[in-house]
């Protein structure tokens, strides 16, 4: 389907968006009309007897109460929509300190309840280092590596004075369990996503992710006065795993993720991507509710480069604001009078009918 796109960009530039002329919707219900015959001797008539029986069946459900239409995959979608499903039996695995400390961390700093604590911590740091404070990458490296352990201490002290503290920071600040249980799949948000080993045995691609987050970028490592924006970051699924909270669960996603340097685009305004510069080895986590799903092709003249694509959600509606409506936007203010959309075609054949008046398309 990829190698068609190429075939149909040529078709577009002459008579314009494709879906108004394409043979799809009609090849793809012949073949479910195909599905439907159990007798091949009589093939028309189990057309026939199926069909009127499924439109019977999807009138009458118009009328009953719990009833779901016919063809329609309702049963991706349930009340686990935002907190997820797994989609292959759990390893249980002691985590690696260092990773689970990092996994740990981004939890926290992505829980609202946290975030007064977070503002508290940076005020003591400033407090007891206001010249080194002056330096934002030095206050940073400092929250990151102390909070884990302030937070806790934190906690217990506000306990033992009596303070009421919610249920979750309590059991956010006690940190997870050792044990994590890992998984190669995993279903939220209308997305099914797996990991780079899971789909090496596939044909499918599901690993890929991007994540579009506010970061502190610098230009150097002596840099003082990085410069906050949004970032988009675009990685494949290491590992997915659920941190045991005792009380509640929370699934993150252990990604391979390209450095900002191996990001770029293309001449046609693609998005390329090189997996042989990743970086951001200190911060791999992100919540699986963060997610996105995209896919990768790998570029042609060099296969180093991947080009990405976004993919749509399981239940997609067109016009809903997403980054694949820019994907699926086609442009119809284009002047068609212009000769460019002529002549910049390699072909050696001629676009105009001799048997009769020239007529632009």
């Amino acid at each position: 389907m990829i190698h068609l796109m190429v075939h149909l960009v040529r078709e577009v530039r002459l008579c314009g968006p494709v879906h108004f002329r394409w043979m799809y919707p009609f090849e793809r219900y012949m073949k479910t009309l195909k599905g439907y015959v159990r007798n091949h001797h009589r093939p028309e008539g189990c057309i026939a007897e199926c069909y009127v029986a499924e439109e019977a069946l999807e009138f009458c459900s118009g009328y009953l109460n719990n009833m779901k239409s016919i063809g329609n995959p309702y049963e991706r979608v349930d009340e686990r929509i935002h907190t997820g499903r797994p989609l292959s039996r759990a390893t249980s695995e002691v985590a690696d300190a260092k990773l689970l400390d990092q996994a740990h961390l981004y939890v926290l700093r992505n829980t609202d309840a946290v975030e007064p604590y977070i503002e508290q911590h940076m005020l003591e740091l400033k407090d007891l280092n206001p010249r080194a404070s002056r330096n934002s990458t030095w206050l940073q490296t400092q929250h990151s590596r102390t909070f884990i352990t302030w937070l806790k201490k934190e906690v217990e002290k506000r306990l033992a004075n009596g303070e009421d503290i919610c249920d979750s920071v309590r059991w956010l600040a006690k940190g997870p369990n050792f044990v994590v249980n890992k998984y190669s799949g995993f279903a939220i948000n209308e997305y099914q996503f797996h990991t780079i080993s899971r789909d090496e045995s596939k044909t499918t691609q599901c690993s890929g992710v991007s994540l579009v987050a506010h970061a502190m970028q610098i230009s150097s490592a002596k840099d003082s006065n990085p410069v906050y924006g949004a970032v988009t970051y675009f990685g494949r699924i290491k590992e997915i795993w659920d941190l045991d909270y005792r009380m509640f669960t929370v699934p993150v996603f252990m990604c391979d993720w390209v450095d900002s340097r191996g990001v770029k685009k293309d001449d046609f305004g693609f998005t390329v991507v090189n997996f042989d510069r990743l970086g951001h080895q200190t911060d791999r986590f992100i919540l699986a509710n963060q997610a996105k799903q995209v896919f990768y092709v790998q570029d042609q003249q060099d296969a180093n480069l991947c080009v990405v694509g976004f993919t749509p959600h399981k239940m997609y509606k067109y016009g809903e604001s997403d980054e694949t409506d820019a994907i699926l936007e086609f442009d119809a203010t284009v002047d068609v009078t212009q000769d460019f959309a002529l002549v910049d075609l390699d072909d050696d054949f001629s676009c105009r009918r001799l048997d009769g008046d020239d007529i632009l398309v």
